[in-house]
Formats: structure tokens, C-alpha cells, sequence
């Protein structure tokens, strides 16, 4: 039997649907999560108090500081009640004392997480990371950082900067799905991050290549069914 090129698109169609398949699946799966979710919740905004609360320190306590070091820039923090200037994004200084503080311990930590998350949440452990891989929850981001992990259903975490103090951010389970589908998503199985990546673009030419073979072969198709009713109709007469 002569194969015509019916046949090759046919066929062509068939292993490109098959290659393109499982990652229009994902896409389609990860666009329906992210169209239905509230990006709020995603970045664990409800997780988190309302804070109003505003307060400042005397101008005295700011010339201390400038008269002892040289200062290209200064930030107001309160830590555990107590403020501090955090001088030249290296350096935490005592507003009263004017005493350096080198870094941010446990405890601390655990009180700045609690004082930003909900009382109904209670502290199940700590860690310290000064280091993390591509793939974590974290990546990108400055360390070292303490990772305080919260008791739940919903696998909150947050994370409080070791340096100076600041409430970096939050992670839970319904952040992680966000995280894992966006991956699937963007196919950047190595950051998660990068949209321009070469397995990304190269599917998106095999998702042209199958729409456009599905196209054809429905014009050669109809064209061979016109042919055929045209033929049993000149066969009538």
C-alpha cells in the first residue's frame, strides 16, 4: 500500500501529541492552580499579625552613633522591645548603649517569629541555615537565616535573618504546591525561576508543530472526503 503524505502527517501528529502530551497536561493542571488561588494566601499573608504599632528613638541616640563610625546608612529596629540602629547593612548598634551586636541567637528569633505570626501557631523547632541548595524554599535569598518551624497542618515556617533580625518571609504547604506546579509550569527544573530556559522553548516549538500537523490534517482529510462524494456523485450519472 502507497503511503502519501497523509500518512507522514498522520504519523507526525501522533508522536508529536505524545511528546507535547504530558507537559500540556502539567501546563493546563498549573494554570487552573494558579487562576483559582489567592496570591495572598500564597505569599501566607493570613498567617500573619496586623501590626499598627509605630515607634522611634531620640535624636540623641542618632548622633551617637554618627559620632563614633562613619555611616552611609542607617535603619531603626526593634528587637525583643529594644532598639537598635542596623548601620551600614553590616553592623547592629544598641540605640542606647552603643553597643555592636554580632548577630541574632535562638531565642531571639523564636520571639521576632512569634511576634509576626498568629498566637494560634506554636514553634515546633529551629534551625540555622548558612547555606541552601537550587531547589529550596528559601533559595536566593541572604544567609545565614533562622528557619522557625511551626507545628500544623499547614507546615508554616518562617524565616528571620540571623544578621540583623528582619522577618524575611513565610513558606507553607499550599506555597510549596505553588512552588512545585510553577516549576512544572516555567520547566526550570534547575531554578525554577528562569522562563527563557531551552526545554521550554523547545516544547513551545513542538506545541506549534502539533497544532499546526492537526491542522493540515484535518484540510487534507476534508479535502479527500470532497474528492470521494464528488467521485460517487459523477458515478451516479
Amino acid at each position: 500500500m502507497k503511503k502519501n503524505n497523509k500518512y507522514y502527517i498522520r504519523k507526525a501528529h501522533r508522536y508529536l501529541g505524545v511528546i507535547i502530551g504530558v507537559q500540556f497536561l502539567f501546563w493546563t493542571i498549573s494554570g487552573l492552580y494558579f487562576t483559582w488561588t489567592d496570591l495572598d494566601e500564597i505569599h501566607g499573608d493570613h498567617f500573619l499579625k496586623e501590626s499598627s504599632e509605630r515607634r522611634s528613638v531620640g535624636s540623641q541616640s542618632i548622633n551617637m552613633v554618627s559620632d563614633t563610625m562613619k555611616v552611609h546608612s542607617m535603619q531603626l529596629k526593634f528587637l525583643d522591645q529594644e532598639a537598635y540602629f542596623w548601620v551600614n547593612d553590616s553592623i547592629l548598634i544598641h540605640a542606647e548603649s552603643g553597643i555592636s551586636k554580632a548577630e541574632i541567637f535562638e531565642e531571639e528569633a523564636k520571639s521576632i517569629a512569634k511576634n509576626k505570626i498568629k498566637a494560634e501557631y506554636r514553634i515546633e523547632k529551629v534551625n540555622f541555615l548558612t547555606e541552601t541548595n537550587a531547589h529550596h524554599e528559601f533559595r536566593g535569598r541572604m544567609l545565614p537565616v533562622w528557619q522557625v518551624e511551626f507545628e500544623g497542618a499547614e507546615s508554616l515556617t518562617a524565616y528571620v535573618d540571623a544578621q540583623n533580625g528582619d522577618f524575611q518571609t513565610v513558606r507553607h504547604r499550599d506555597w510549596r504546591w505553588f512552588d512545585f506546579l510553577w516549576m512544572t509550569h516555567t520547566m526550570d527544573y534547575e531554578t525554577r525561576d528562569d522562563f527563557n530556559n531551552t526545554l521550554i522553548r523547545a516544547f513551545s516549538v513542538f506545541g506549534l508543530l502539533t497544532v499546526s500537523s492537526g491542522f493540515l490534517l484535518f484540510f487534507v482529510t476534508t479535502k479527500t472526503k470532497r474528492k470521494k462524494k464528488h467521485k460517487k456523485s459523477i458515478n451516479k450519472f
